[in-house]
């Protein structure tokens, strides 16, 4: 699977099922055939308009969408996205409101990489700008990222994000969705042992596999069946011509979307073949429920291979971070080490991506934190995506993480009323 002959057969793939959808639209929109009362017609128009779509969004790196937010008295800030911290493989952006003063709450949003943008995380940001300055990892496609940048794993994603943590300084208060967790844990350990005054205030972990056998899901049963050395033949390729990172080992995002899908197939059958239904009526529009939705779920980043695959091996399979034995640069990274940074734990019920058990399991690993900076939720009924960017994010877990994170600030000091006013 390692060539680039594979990686370009994939994308030619795509690109043609993307040619097929364009091509059928425009031929059944033909003027002409307005005359014929046939309903087929409307119905491949249709079908090419949604597949020309789906398949164009899929290299197409989405943008925030963030324009403006209604500030406190009623007028709308501009929001700009500036970068802070400038990396090979991902930055550190900064939604920078415009004409407010900076917020008591500065938060670092840790977005996941696993095979889509941070983009995936707008309406989380979105929900945060009203109360927050708000900070995003935005993580780069491995397949624009040249050969001659070297490599990045498990350990160099822990130590950018040890980077952004003292970029930002003591007062932050961090909050990583999914993936990250484990490697953001372990990034606060290691400035618990290396630069303690560089530590977050708080942190936050939402549906992390922090210890992946807590509870057993369709992706942990994948990564005990299979081998490293199947897994390293099956998934990776080398990126094609047609991109700066060509012949960097990565694993495809096109891979991991046939992946995501195959775990919820019938419900995306289902979603397509009413979405091709509404266009056909006239119901559908560019920025319905459905485009908003797989406009970013169908847009997937390419992961670099070594990244990949020491995650599978490390977190999941050898479980380095679960039973503390997670290492940086040949250093032991002590999760125990962590005694000043308030942490909180949230997890959906009906997540069948990171299942209850497997997040709150970093709450033992806290050994000398004291039981007054732990804390964790289970939100009832709630899935994997409800966590951090579904209802159950805007009604309540929002809320209760706001609150910790108030509960956890510096506590504002008395003034002092000279003698002479006081009399």
């Amino acid at each position: 699977m390692k060539y680039m002959t594979t990686y370009d057969v994939m994308e030619s793939a795509r690109n043609t099922n993307e040619w097929l959808g364009a091509t059928a639209r425009a031929m059944a929109s033909y003027p002409l055939f307005a005359l014929s009362m046939n309903p087929m017609l409307a119905l491949t128009a249709a079908w090419g308009e949604v597949t020309e779509r789906s398949f164009a969004r899929m290299v197409a790196k989405p943008d925030w969408g963030i324009r403006s937010i209604v500030g406190d008295g009623g007028q709308d800030h501009l929001v700009d996205v500036r970068t802070v911290v400038e990396k090979p493989f991902g930055n550190l952006i900064q939604f920078y409101v415009r004409r407010r003063e900076p917020m008591a709450r500065k938060v670092l949003l840790v977005a996941p990489m696993s095979g889509h943008y941070a983009t995936l995380l707008r309406s989380t940001v979105l929900s945060l700008l009203p109360d927050c300055d708000v900070y995003v990892t935005d993580w780069h496609n491995a397949r624009d990222i040249p050969v001659s940048a070297g490599k990045f794993d498990v350990e160099d994603y822990t130590l950018y994000v040890v980077d952004f943590m003292r970029a930002l300084g003591p007062e932050t208060n961090v909050i990583a969705v999914c993936q990250p967790a484990p490697l953001v844990l372990a990034a606060t350990a290691y400035l618990a042992g290396e630069d303690p005054a560089a530590q977050p205030r708080t942190l936050t972990l939402i549906g992390g596999p922090i210890d992946p056998d807590a509870a057993a899901t369709e992706v942990t049963d994948f990564g005990r069946r299979i081998t490293m050395g199947q897994l390293e033949q099956l998934a990776i390729q080398r990126v094609g011509f047609k991109y700066m990172g060509a012949g960097r080992l990565v694993y495809p995002g096109l891979l991991q979307l046939q992946s995501f899908i195959s775990m919820n197939m019938e419900r995306h059958s289902k979603a397509f073949q009413e979405q091709i239904v509404r266009v056909a009526r006239g119901q559908a529009s560019d920025h319905d429920a459905h485009n908003r939705f797989y406009d970013e779920y169908l847009a997937v980043m390419d992961m670099t291979a070594e990244f990949y695959l020491s995650t599978v091996e490390r977190i999941f399979k050898n479980r380095e971070i679960a039973k503390n034995e997670f290492t940086v640069a040949g250093k032991r990274v002590d999760i125990g080490a962590i005694t000043d940074v308030a942490v909180k734990t949230v997890e959906g019920e009906k997540d069948d991506i990171s299942a209850p058990g497997q997040c709150v399991a970093a709450l033992n690993l806290l050994t000398g934190l004291p039981a007054s900076k732990k804390a964790s939720h289970l939100e009832p009924e709630a899935g994997h995506y409800g966590i951090f960017a579904g209802k159950s994010w805007r009604l309540n877990i929002r809320p209760l993480v706001l609150s910790f994170i108030d509960a956890n600030a510096p506590k504002p000091k008395p003034k002092i009323v000279p003698a002479a006013a006081a009399g």
